[in-house]
């Protein structure tokens, strides 16, 4: 593609023909700030805080949909450019909630920072009428506060484009406009499913998951209770950033002493419930394979996933695996073996998890998940939260030593922590499967680098002890769908298949710390935080999880085999057939 060239505040730029003033200024190392713009996802030029003037223009105009052309005169700092987004700011800040000390937001809002930027002051020029909304609070995961929204429509686009769900949208005109659901609904009477995509998009404190802090600090302080305390692949590649690591850093040691200082009796590894998923999930993909069993076998670890095909896919419920997710997994476990082994009555165990989902949240209140009849889960916390738990007990978490996970629900392989990037799920189950079905030749393959990567759906053949596997990944629920058509009618025939809810995995989670769009636009976070599994697993020694000595003997003392009667008492779980809303 050929190269335009233009100049950028009297500095000559070339950039690919197609691009945007925004895009091409990024490549002269000049950022404009934007609001509303998320790169592929909502390009619509709505907010004007990225307007710049265009010689011979007669207006100023939007750089982030505005295309370059050869010879044009770009001016991104002018007073009257920096005068249009400070007016801009102000009108905004006329109809917003300003209580930005109490905000879950505050220090980290791309709202606030643009009017520290701009020189805006809190008390704005135009106050007048303001919209006055109740918080939505009806769904188990978020609360949505429309008194701080800014009508980016980033959390609309990235429900209907990225997700394909749409069931959030602008209602009402003019002054009157919100976000809102149809009819007026709360947020819990539709078919959301919890996946917190919008979340990590909005640039202020409208949406924001409902937060367990103070229970969790209340159960600690119980001398009655023994709180402990799992944390998912995910969370350690993402929480450094909360604390102002670069993004891809790997925090594990220091989240483990965190963690312990904060007070909880144990602190273990959902990477152990990985192992165990896996064990379960690869038997009961060969069982469905060797006798007949529904296929493809649907990878189940994925909460905003589960619902999503509960409402959109119903029938497609039976080929979803009937394994419990690795936090349900290790609740179970937790609060039957761990429990007995104890001594400790279940009653008395707090069960908390870290994770970077907020469907999780949702996950909790599910039917058939209490294997000692009890929550197998109380309460599941997203990295959000754990950064703000860190704070609020006064941790330097950067001066934190690394410490390791107690034992034995703390030990894992390789293959679990890849779980928290999309086709990692997916790796993990075939270096068993490949395992099982060779003889258990432990000479069998580790890594199966064509299901990994960010791409929305990846698909792969591997022949293995004399036949063909057929497997798929997808990533984000706009590509499971696609996916999904293509098995209903046919077109597509896999043995396999592994759905994870958000884009690119876990590691991109509606629960992770929020990146700014300045950011998220043109930086891959979802390869950054992945590349931290990946890493692990390759240095880890142990990289199947049937080589999981502390899984095994979990079996030999306790479950018995993979696929047993018990076993599928303790660690799966039934679906519902829903209706959309």
């Amino acid at each position: 593609m050929a190269n335009i060239n233009i100049k950028i505040n009297g500095m000559e730029v070339s950039a690919p023909a197609g691009s945007t003033i925004l895009e091409a200024a990024r490549l002269a190392h000049i950022e404009i700030p934007t609001l509303c713009y998320l790169k592929e996802i909502n390009e619509i030029g709505a907010c004007r805080i990225c307007v710049v003037e265009v010689k011979g223009a007669r207006s100023l105009v939007a750089s982030c949909v505005y295309p370059i052309n050869e010879g044009m005169e770009v001016f991104t700092n002018t007073p009257k450019v920096l005068k249009s987004r400070k007016r801009t700011l102000q009108l905004i800040l006329s109809n917003h909630d300003r209580r930005c000390l109490s905000c879950v937001r505050s220090g980290d809002c791309e709202l606030q920072k643009l009017c520290k930027d701009l020189g805006v002051e809190d008390e704005s020029l135009y106050d007048g009428e303001k919209g006055i909304y109740e918080l939505d609070e009806s769904a188990a995961h978020m609360v949505r506060d429309n008194n701080k929204c800014i009508l980016c429509r980033r959390c609309s686009a990235v429900c209907s484009q990225t997700q394909g769900i749409g069931v959030i949208g602008a209602n009402e005109r003019g002054f009157k406009t919100n976000i809102g659901s149809a009819f007026e609904m709360g947020l819990g009477e539709t078919s959301c499913v919890s996946c917190g995509q919008c979340i990590a998009v909005c640039p202020t404190g409208a949406l924001y998951e409902k937060d367990s802090v103070d229970e969790v600090l209340e159960a600690i302080a119980d001398p009655e209770k023994f709180v402990f305390v799992q944390t998912a692949p995910a969370v350690r590649a993402g929480l450094g950033e909360a604390f102002g690591l670069p993004i891809g850093t790997n925090v594990e040691g220091q989240m483990i002493a965190a963690l312990r200082r904060v007070g909880f009796d144990k602190v273990f590894d959902t990477n152990f419930s990985a192992d165990l998923t896996i064990m379960e999930e690869a038997t009961e993909f060969l069982d469905r394979v060797q006798n007949g069993g529904v296929l493809p076998l649907i990878t189940s670890c994925s909460p905003g996933w589960i619902k999503y095909c509960e409402h959109y896919f119903p029938e497609m419920t039976e080929n979803l695996s009937s394994c419990k997710s690795p936090q349900q997994m290790f609740g179970a476990i937790a609060k039957t073996y761990y429990a007995k082994k104890l001594g400790i009555d279940p009653e008395k165990m707090v069960s908390v998890s870290i994770m970077p989902c907020t469907a999780k949240k949702f996950e909790l209140g599910r039917d058939d998940q209490s294997a000692a009849g009890v929550p197998d889960v109380d309460y599941s916390l997203t990295v959000r939260e754990l950064a703000r738990l860190i704070d609020k007990v006064g941790l330097n978490f950067l001066s934190l030593p690394e410490e390791q996970f107690d034992n034995p629900l703390g030990i894992s392989t390789g293959a679990a922590v890849i779980f928290g990037a999309t086709g990692g799920v997916m790796e993990a189950a075939l270096r068993t499967a490949v395992w099982k079905l060779t003889g258990e030749n432990n000479d069998s393959p580790i890594e199966f680098t064509e299901v990994r990567g960010v791409q929305g759906i990846k698909e792969a053949t591997f022949h293995v002890a004399g036949m063909d596997v057929n497997v798929a990944v997808a990533s984000g629920l706009s590509n499971a769908r696609e996916l999904l058509l293509k098995v209903k009618s046919g077109e597509a025939n896999y043995h396999f298949i592994e759905i994870m809810g958000c884009p690119g995995g876990c590691v991109n989670g509606g629960g992770q710390p929020q990146v700014p769009a300045s950011i998220r636009n043109f930086t891959d976070i979802r390869a950054l935080r992945a590349k931290v599994l990946y890493d692990a697993d390759a240095a880890n020694p142990v990289r199947k999880s049937h080589e999981n000595k502390a899984v095994m003997k979990l079996y030999e003392e306790f479950l018995g085999a993979p696929g047993s009667h018990k076993a599928h008492d303790i660690l799966h779980t039934t679906y519902v057939k829903r209706t959309i809303n």
